[in-house]
């Protein structure tokens, strides 16, 4: 039975219980910032008992001491503000780090078809902006929240003290500053929050394809189709921090209102308390000044409100990335040994939803054997790898690996793709090669260089088998950043290898390093399928598919 689907604050709290944060990093910092806020509140009292008990001719005594006591305050904000800053801004960095690898984690493990529906562009926003609004969730939502409770309750506290019904009176002021503030926020800020975040999802995603195909965009004429889309993007992220900024202004305006009532109602309560004979001038002061400094506390609660809603919708996001991330489905799962890793696709017809499904196929391919899969461009040959290797469910027909139907339990560990595009990182030769596999050894990665012929320009390099490459291989050649990741492709351990266009930038030499290649996997009992427009490499194949009708 399917659970009912969390509500954004369960969602939110479920992310920030993620962050790892404790709750005594978190009071640490509510305290921190009480004392700050609540040093602006002293400051202001006694400055106020100080200016009006001046006027009376106390003795130096008195003035001394009150002038010390300003003092303090005024040093202690500052450096109680930087105390605060200091604990908020160390729980939430150091949440987000841990709320990172849980959700690279949780993305590993994760249902890969979520991944391959989205555009690298809201990946990249939801696992970059959208982690880091969870931990702006900690700075800007809940500790000024907490701080504007706590310092409004010491401010009622100090003027009830001095005069009950003035407090009662700063009780309600700041109450209605702090709720209706946030009732208007909150009216607008939820839907604000859901088109930002989707609209900054936008522009990364714009802004990354055209970057990606500046040199198709060139050659094809289509840099004005890009930089419209990109333009249209930013327009769309302008109007929903318009549509944010709204309610602020409207909240603003409220807080304005409800402060400069209780700032007049003091004040007269004050002076009627004078009369009366049952307050002093410097304690009426106090009475009439002390409002300025306490709905600096509140002011901070229509952007918490708006914090709040734009985290949500961020948590709400990145859950939908890592839907599907049970690591017991993984267990659960068959998972064939290598000897019995044979492939069996009964009539099977693939697509993408919304798509017209592929011709049918069937093929059976026993371990140590190569299938060739051929096609026209766009025939969907790729998907069929994608579907093969459990990423996609088939439009029709079956598709079994050692007799297990195919899903992403045996992604990884039974079957491995190298997609056509696969990613050269920016970092070392040897830790690229580590991608197939984690323990791989220098000896074992000069073996697969050696093997696709790349061991000498490898060691040509400056540093190299630790020399750093370009993100995304642009500091090699196209036929070196494929040899490089065909070499990685001979590290995968998984018994069934997919790879896809390995021939693409090969000239004959890489031809034949990939001719090794398949060679070698042969000979350790693994089946290969081959995606190729490349049809003298058929002669590679044990059987050979076409999608084309």
């Amino acid at each position: 039975m399917s659970t009912p689907p969390l509500s954004d604050l369960a969602v939110l709290r479920a992310a920030i219980r993620d962050t790892g944060v404790s709750r005594w990093a978190v009071v640490r910092a509510v305290l921190a910032g009480t004392m700050a806020l609540g040093s602006a509140v002293g400051l202001a009292a006694v400055a106020a008992w100080l200016i009006a008990k001046a006027a009376q001719m106390p003795s130096p005594a008195d003035i001394a001491l009150a002038a010390t006591i300003v003092r303090f305050f005024g040093i202690s904000r500052g450096l109680f503000r930087y105390l605060e800053r200091l604990a908020s801004h160390d729980a939430a960095l150091r949440g987000v780090v841990t709320l990172r690898e849980r959700a690279y984690e949780r993305l590993a493990r994760s249902d890969a078809r979520v991944i391959l529906g989205l555009r690298r562009g809201d990946i990249v926003a939801r696992m970059g902006a959208d982690l880091d609004a969870i931990g702006d969730a900690i700075v800007r939502a809940v500790i000024p929240l907490a701080v504007a409770v706590t310092v409004s309750a010491i401010s009622v506290g100090i003027v009830a003290a001095i005069l009950p019904v003035a407090g009662a009176v700063l009780a309600l002021c700041l109450l209605l500053a702090g709720i209706v503030p946030a009732v208007l926020t909150a009216r607008s800020a939820r839907i604000a929050a859901d088109v930002g975040t989707r609209a900054r999802a936008e522009v990364s995603a714009a802004a990354l394809s055209a970057m990606d195909g500046a040199t198709e965009h060139r050659v094809w004429g289509t840099r004005g189709e890009a930089a419209s889309a990109l333009a249209t993007a930013d327009a769309d992220a302008e109007h929903a921090h318009e549509l944010a900024a709204r309610p602020a202004a409207w909240a603003a305006g409220a807080q304005a209102l409800f402060s400069g009532v209780a700032l007049v109602a003091l004040v007269a309560l004050g002076v009627l308390a004078v009369q009366a004979g049952d307050l002093s001038g410097p304690l009426a002061a106090v009475v009439a000044l002390l409002p300025l400094a306490a709905f600096e506390a509140v002011g901070a609660v229509p952007p918490a409100v708006q914090q709040h809603f734009r985290s949500a919708a961020a948590a709400r996001r990145l859950a939908e990335l890592t839907a599907g991330s049970d690591a017991d489905a993984r267990v659960d799962a068959p998972v064939p040994t290598p000897a019995a890793s044979s492939l069996v696709l009964d009539g099977l017809s693939v697509a993408w939803p919304g798509m017209t499904p592929t011709p049918p196929v069937t093929a059976t391919v026993a371990p140590g054997e190569v299938l060739a899969v051929v096609g026209r461009s766009g025939v969907g040959k790729t998907t069929l790898l994608a579907t093969i290797a459990g990423a996609l469910t088939p439009a029709s027909g079956t598709v079994t690996v050692g007799g297990a139907p195919a899903s992403p339990a045996l992604t990884g560990d039974v079957v491995a793709m190298t997609a056509e595009d696969a990613h050269v990182f920016g970092t070392t030769v040897l830790e690229n090669l580590r991608v197939a596999r984690g323990d791989v050894d220098e000896a074992e990665a000069w073996d697969a260089l050696t093997l696709v012929g790349v061991d000498g320009w490898v060691r040509g390099l400056p540093d190299g088998i630790d020399t750093e490459l370009g993100s995304g291989g642009r500091t090699v050649s196209g036929g070196e950043r494929r040899r490089l990741l065909l070499a990685r492709t001979s590290l995968v351990p998984a018994p069934v290898v997919l790879i896809d266009e390995p021939a693409e930038h090969l000239d004959d030499a890489g031809a034949d390093a990939l001719r090794a290649m398949v060679a070698r996997m042969r000979g350790e009992g693994r089946t290969v399928v081959l995606v190729t427009h490349d049809l003298s490499l058929l002669d590679l194949a044990d059987s050979v598919v076409t999608l084309d009708d």
